[in-house]
């Protein structure tokens, strides 16, 4: 069988599109039909050189939904239910080794030093070439994890859960108190900030503030959060003291970065109460250093500084509940759909913040 992949040879040149032949698979693997690829905001800086684990050739998209084409021998899902041909399935986009400290005794395996990636690290230039989901197909691998989706949940809608829906769920999960009662403050409002506002939302914050600088991402995110703030409107100052107003002059029980840029934090830290947690989410590439003033900003406030990397599978069947409970309010996210052939606008369309949610679609 033979597909088409849109594919990355040169950094800061646009994907070419290419056909790759598959044919014998190992035991266990599954051939999988792409149903959606997203478009996340990580691709961008990927295709830029920016991230220093990615080798070219390479196949980009490590947010993918699927339709079995093939499974070679068994394979089961997470829930021990075999997987077979027509079933339409989501993927842990990481797969880690199972053997070193972090996977066994810390159990905290999306931090495996050893961790391959779809899309991001898994070259295509050695068979079986499908390791990421800017193509038609996809090969996942034995180690894979997957989970089987019911046929009713829109696979444009449900991709959100792959990588931004996952990041969500482990940034929350790293929470040591239960969200009910609390004030947040979430910085950013593309698809990772807004999912994060749903979660939390649903998981019992009483206030939930949003920092923005796009109107169109403001206007989706008002219909579920209690503050919006424009921050192309409102001044920093402007801004901290309306957080403020809602919390009692105290500040934010919890703050999170999901804007992606490490400068975001300097204004994080002045929108946090003594004793509260801080959550950056959404720095993926490094960036340049930022004054960090430790006595101020951390130890007179005592609160608790915690970095977000990627997920587990946990994550994702966390994410998945999320989407297919607030399925209308995801459906609004995805903005722009393009065809594979469209995939260097698509990137294009996310480096210019013109899309909420962009996806390849294939159907």
């Amino acid at each position: 069988m033979k597909f088409k992949a849109m594919v990355l040879e040169v950094f800061k040149e646009p994907l070419q599109m290419r056909e790759f032949e598959i044919k014998e698979l190992p035991e266990g693997s599954v051939l999988v039909r792409t149903l959606a690829s997203g478009v996340c905001g990580s691709d961008v800086h990927i295709a830029k050189g920016e991230d220093p684990r990615t080798p070219v050739p390479i196949i980009l998209g490590h947010e993918g939904v699927g339709e079995v084409v093939e499974v070679v021998g068994e394979k089961k899902d997470i829930n021990n239910e075999p997987i077979r041909p027509k079933d339409r399935i989501i993927w842990n986009r990481g797969i880690v080794c199972k053997r070193c400290y972090w996977c066994t005794v810390a159990k905290q395996p999306h931090l495996c030093p050893n961790r391959k990636v779809y899309g991001i690290n898994m070259s295509c230039k050695d068979y079986p070439h499908l390791l990421g989901c800017y193509s038609e197909a996809i090969v996942l691998l034995p180690e894979v994890e997957v989970l089987r989706l019911s046929h009713e949940i829109d696979p444009s809608t449900v991709v959100i859960a792959s990588c931004s829906g996952a990041t969500a769920m482990n940034a929350l999960d790293s929470l040591t108190e239960p969200l009910v009662g609390k004030t947040v403050v979430v910085q950013g409002v593309g698809p990772l900030g807004i999912f994060i506002a749903v979660a939390v939302k649903s998981m019992g914050a009483s206030t939930v503030v949003v920092i923005g600088g796009s109107f169109e991402r403001l206007s989706v995110a008002k219909e579920f959060v209690d503050v919006s703030l424009n921050r192309r409107e409102l001044s920093e100052e402007e801004r901290r003291r309306r957080v403020l107003e809602i919390t009692h002059n105290r500040g934010a029980d919890i703050v999170i970065e999901a804007t992606g840029d490490s400068r975001a934090l300097l204004e994080g830290f002045n929108l946090l109460r003594r004793g509260g947690t801080y959550l950056v989410t959404g720095v993926a590439v490094p960036q340049q250093p930022i004054p960090f003033f430790v006595y101020e900003n951390l130890v007179l406030k005592s609160i608790t500084l915690q970095g977000v990397w990627v997920s587990d599978t946990r994550h994702l069947v966390q994410a998945v509940n999320v989407v297919s409970s607030h399925s209308k309010v995801f459906e609004k996210l995805v903005t722009h759909r393009f065809r594979l052939e469209q995939a260097n606008e698509a990137l294009k369309c996310v480096e210019e913040r013109k899309a909420l949610k962009a996806v390849i679609c294939f159907e």
